[in-house]
C-alpha cells in the first residue's frame, strides 16, 4: 500500500515538472518570435559648429642663475613679484593667478670633476599660470609681463569654458537627433515602411577640437618701446556631437 502511494506521488510531480517546462519553452519562444518580428533601423546623428574661446590660460615665469641659491633666490623673487603687481595694474585679478611651478637646481660643471661635477651654480625657476575668461587681452599680459622681467613664456591654451560648452551641447544635440531622425524617414520612406516609435538612444560626448598649448619664445615678446604688440589669435574650436538610435520600423 505504501508503494503504491509513494509511485502516485512521483508521478504527480513528474507531471507537474513537464507542465511547468513546456509553458517556460513555449514562453520563451513567444519572447523570440516577438524580437524576431520587430523591424529595426539603425542609425546615427551628428551636428558640428565653430566657436570662439570664451577661455584663457597662460604660463609665464622667471628664470634666473648665481652662484649661491639664496641671491638667485631673492632676484627671482623679485622679478617675479613685479610681474605679478604689473600684471595686477593691467586688470589680471589675484583669483585669475597661481604658481604652476618651482624650483631650485643645483648647476654642475663635469668638465672640471667628471664623476660627480664641481657645484657652480644655482637655477632657480618660478611660473605662475593666468586663467581668465579675458580672452582679448592675453597679448597684453605678454608683453607687459616680459617688459617686467619673464624670460620665459611657457604656452598659452584656449578653451571653451564648460558654461558655455554646456549650452552649445544642448543645442548640437537636438540638431544630431533631428538629422539622424531626418536619414531614418528616408531610409524607411525608401524600404515602404514608416517609422514607428523608438527602441534605444545612445549619446556620444561632445568633442571639442583645440588648438592646443601654443608655446612663444620670450625675445619675441621683448617690448622694446617702439615694436608691435605680441600678435596672439584665438581663432575658433569646432565642436561636434552625435547620436546613435535605434527607430522601429513598421508598415
Amino acid at each position: 500500500m505504501e508503494m503504491v502511494v509513494v509511485m502516485t506521488l512521483l508521478i504527480a510531480i513528474t507531471t507537474c515538472i513537464l507542465i511547468y517546462a513546456s509553458n517556460t519553452n513555449d514562453h520563451n519562444l513567444h519572447a523570440q518570435t516577438t524580437a524576431v518580428d520587430n523591424k529595426t533601423l539603425f542609425v546615427t546623428g551628428s551636428a558640428t559648429t565653430q566657436t570662439k574661446p570664451d577661455k584663457v590660460t597662460v604660463s609665464l615665469g622667471v628664470e634666473t642663475t648665481n652662484a649661491k641659491a639664496k641671491t638667485g633666490l631673492a632676484t627671482n623673487s623679485e622679478l617675479m613679484n613685479k610681474i605679478i603687481n604689473a600684471l595686477k595694474i593691467a586688470g589680471v585679478s589675484e583669483n585669475e593667478t597661481s604658481t604652476s611651478s618651482f624650483t631650485i637646481t643645483p648647476n654642475r660643471d663635469y668638465t672640471i670633476d667628471k664623476n660627480q661635477g664641481k657645484l657652480v651654480g644655482f637655477t632657480v625657476s618660478n611660473s605662475i599660470q593666468i586663467d581668465s575668461y579675458n580672452v582679448n587681452d592675453s597679448s597684453e599680459w605678454i608683453d607687459i609681463s616680459v617688459s617686467s622681467g619673464a624670460n620665459n613664456v611657457n604656452n598659452i591654451y584656449f578653451s571653451v569654458s564648460d558654461k558655455k560648452l554646456e549650452g552649445i551641447k544642448n543645442e548640437l544635440l537636438k540638431e544630431a537627433i533631428g538629422n539622424a531622425r531626418e536619414k531614418a524617414d528616408i531610409a524607411a520612406s525608401a524600404l515602404g515602411l514608416k517609422i514607428d516609435g523608438i527602441q534605444t538612444v545612445n549619446i556620444d560626448q561632445a568633442t571639442p577640437f583645440f588648438t592646443g598649448p601654443t608655446p612663444y619664445a620670450a625675445e619675441s615678446s621683448k617690448i622694446d618701446g617702439v615694436s608691435a604688440p605680441t600678435p596672439i589669435i584665438a581663432g575658433e574650436q569646432q565642436i561636434s556631437m552625435s547620436v546613435s538610435i535605434i527607430f522601429l520600423l513598421g508598415q
